[in-house]
């Protein structure tokens, strides 16, 4: 029943009917206005090579998503592992890549800790979030290390003209309740704002055992309710100077208390922080100088907490680990346009881990140097970019990486995009360090990947299907042999994405499908799947509304998955339905509701751990036009 979902899942994106796909005019997005910097410069994403999906802030409040897992889950390319709900640790992985193989950038500021090489995306709040980009494929040319399967740049709150405050309150299933409160504004030459959000929940029983004798689960039975709070704020402000100068800076920062299952631990108190400027220089239209700095802060105390039985009915909390890694980063970037439709880039990045912890590691600190070039340009219906960059590592030396895309407009509405890139991973300080589970000897990861997409534009109908091959060499994984990780292994990752993005009769539709094919290429495991990819995943969003009415649904569905490299322990497919309404009593003011699991569909991403059956939410939002 589990992959009949599925089926029904991706069936219904692709037999729509042909009248649905010959939409009217003005029906789906004007891809001509949505600008990203999948680039590192502002693009439209009609002329990317690269593919991207982008999601606005319209997009994450239509949707009515909690979080990010609920935001992303079952879009093209994507698999997400949650262990157990709400705060629970999530890691996502990308056209088959590794979890740590994904660079997230917030407001351009790299993310992540040193130590897991994971970003912490279960806090970071969605009523923060402006923006989202998603970025397929190798970026390491541009961005450095990490981006062996894509990019995700998250940009928080951007301020319209005028003063805009805004207030939302809502509750739902499982105790939640959720408010916050932010304005901001633009007047003259400069712009400000600010916003805070509130979360908590009871959450559900995170993991449903101890996985014994299979290695798995999470060691323990505590059969309670794991819960979850989270406290944000956001602020930033920016000034233009003259018509040369303008300086902005922003900062972000979530503390998060989190309940888990575990026998080591299962109370953790987290910080994510992100603070960052950047200074503007546009002596002439031909030229374009930036300099970004900023830091990431990701800390989490880790406690061990056991409920007393007595009178004074308390209980006992034992601290089992503190991590505190500081991740500052700059850039110096220059873009020189050479002519109209050439655009030349160069820069320089400057990237410091750091990482303070009870726990002891041989090294706690190193820095990377890099310079990059790009070049972006069109001949005709052609376009052709090519970039090169070469990282100094402290501890690894140089690697140099490198991309190059071509794309040809055709019969109007058509293109045709080819394109290549090598990208690298350094290990981790877990992986390198740590007590005992550590290997010193350890190398860079690095990958090569060829890309081919097709891409139709019509009126009110967007579809585009891609195709990808990355091999990774050096992987890092534990070798059995040694009991430590090492690089013992070869791997490949091969698949197709389509989309699709229309409207008719008054619906919109967003849709999504994935095919996906990993393979360990080497060692005792060689010719098993890749441990947590579903080889299967669809997505569709449908909306629309009547007046002051709306109405939409959520469909998404993946396939069966392993959860150990062995191939032994098999994760069932899953299919879930959300419905969601919204009427809007006035321009400014509006009530979302919400059903999620509709079916209260039994599932798992991760092997042992729960996931949140039917759920409902109500959301009261209080929003002004500027």
């Amino acid at each position: 029943m589990r992959c009949l979902n599925l089926s029904l899942a991706i069936a219904g994106v692709l037999a729509l009917p042909a009248t649905a796909l010959a939409a009217p005019a003005g029906g789906a997005t004007d891809l001509d206005q949505v600008v990203v910097t999948a680039n590192r410069t502002a693009v439209s994403v009609n002329d990317l090579l690269t593919p991207v999906e982008v999601l606005d802030r319209a997009d994450i409040e239509r949707s009515q998503a909690r979080d990010l897992n609920d935001l992303l889950r079952g879009r093209a390319g994507i698999t997400i592992a949650n262990q157990g709900g709400a705060g629970k640790l999530t890691t996502l992985f990308l056209r088959g890549s590794e979890s740590d193989h994904v660079l997230v950038l917030v407001d351009g500021i790299r993310i992540g800790s040193p130590t897991s090489g994971l970003a912490a995306l279960q806090d970071l709040p969605l009523e923060l979030i402006d923006r989202i980009e998603i970025v397929r494929g190798p970026r390491s040319s541009l961005y450095g290390a990490d981006a062996i399967g894509g990019v995700i740049q998250v940009f928080t709150r951007r301020e319209q003209q005028g003063f805009a405050p805004r207030v939302h309150v809502g509750g739902g299933s499982d105790g939640t309740i959720e408010y916050g409160s932010g304005f901001g504004g633009r007047g003259g030459r400069g712009w400000f704002g600010a916003d805070y959000s509130f979360r908590k929940t009871q959450g559900i029983n995170a993991c449903r055992g101890a996985g014994f004798p299979v290695f798995a689960g999470c060691f323990t039975d505590e059969p309670d309710r794991d819960g979850y709070e989270s406290h944000a704020l956001s602020l930033r402000g920016g000034v233009e100077i003259n018509e040369q100068w303008s300086i902005e800076g922003q900062a972000l920062r979530a503390e998060g208390q989190n309940e888990y299952d575990g026998s080591f631990g299962n109370y953790s108190e987290t910080v994510q922080q992100v603070i960052g400027g950047k200074v503007d220089w546009r002596p002439s239209e031909a030229v374009h100088v930036q300099l970004t700095a900023g830091r990431n802060v990701d800390s989490s105390d880790n406690y061990l907490v056991n409920g007393l039985v007595g009178p004074a009915n308390t209980t006992s909390r034992a601290r089992v680990g503190h991590f505190d890694t500081d991740r500052d980063s700059a850039t110096l970037q220059a873009d020189f346009t050479l002519a109209e439709g050439h655009l030349l880039t160069a820069g320089f990045d400057w990237l410091r881990d750091r990482l303070d912890s009870d726990t002891s590691y041989d090294e706690t600190d190193r820095d990377n140097k890099a310079g990059f070039v790009q070049y972006q340009g069109r001949f005709g219906n052609q376009s052709f970019e090519a970039s090169v960059r070469r990282d100094d590592n402290e501890q690894f030396g140089g690697h140099t990486t490198g991309g190059a895309a071509w794309g040809l407009n055709f019969a109007e509405s058509w293109r045709v995009t080819v394109g290549y890139g090598t990208a690298f991973k350094a290990p981790t300080f877990n992986e390198l360090y740590f007590p005992f589970f550590g290997n010193a000897h350890l190398k860079p990861e690095e990958s090569k990947t060829w890309e081919v997409g097709l891409a139709y534009r019509g009126d009110g109908f967007n579809a585009r299907i891609d195709g990808f091959d990355t091999r990774v060499d050096e992987l890092i994984t534990f070798d059995s042999a040694i009991n430590l990780p090492n690089n013992i292994e070869r791997a490949r990752m091969r698949g197709a994405e389509i989309g699709i993005d229309t409207s008719f009769a008054g619906w919109t539709l967003a849709a999504s499908a994935s095919y996906l094919d990993t393979e360990n290429r080497v060692g005792f495991f060689r010719g098993n799947d890749l441990p947590r990819r579903a080889k299967h995943s669809a997505r569709i969003d449908l909306d629309r509304a009547f007046g002051k009415f709306r109405i939409g649904a959520t469909a998404v569905g993946y396939g069966s998955r392993y959860d150990d490299v062995a191939n032994t322990v098999r994760v069932g497919g899953y299919g879930t339905m959300d419905l969601r309404a919204e009427y809007a009593f006035s321009d400014s003011l509006s009530l979302q509701a919400r059903v999620a699991n509709v079916f209260d569909r039994e599932y798992e991403t991760v092997s042992y751990y729960n996931q949140p059956g039917r759920e409902w939410f109500l959301t009261l939002r209080y929003a002004p036009k500027p």
